[in-house]
This record gives structure tokens, sequence and C-alpha cells, in this order.
């Protein structure tokens, strides 16, 4: 990959992430899950709320991590 396509793949995924970030919020209902992690999406009572908070998790994850293999 040449340097500009690394840029704006990193760049991509900044995006992809802060989305996923803003949308667990959404989903959890606070930001509290930044710091217990996981565990705080199982307290999430509604389920279609609860999938969602540990879909968007799970793409966070994904990112993170593609990210660091990039870094």
């Amino acid at each position: 990959m040449s340097v500009a396509q690394i840029k704006n793949l990193q760049r991509r995924l900044a995006n992809l992430e802060q989305e996923a970030m803003l949308e667990v919020t959404r989903a959890s209902g606070h930001e509290l899950w930044q710091s217990l992690g996981f565990d705080a999406l199982d307290s999430i009572e509604d389920p279609a709320r609860r999938a969602r908070a540990n879909y968007y998790y799970g793409q966070l994850l994904t990112v993170r991590e593609l990210k660091e293999t990039l870094a």
C-alpha cells in the first residue's frame, strides 16, 4: 500500500471508531461502558438496544485492532 492509501485508511478507521463509540453510548444511554467495558452493556434491559450496543462494540474492537496493526 502506498503512504496515501494508508493515511486514507487510517482516516476512515478513525471515522468508524468515532461512529461506533457514539452508537454504543446512544444504545447504552451513558458513557460508563468506556471505563467498564463490555460488562456495562450486559445490563441494558431492552434486547434491541443491547444487541445494537453489542454490535457497535464489536465493530469498535475490530477497528481498534486494525488501527493497531497499521501502526
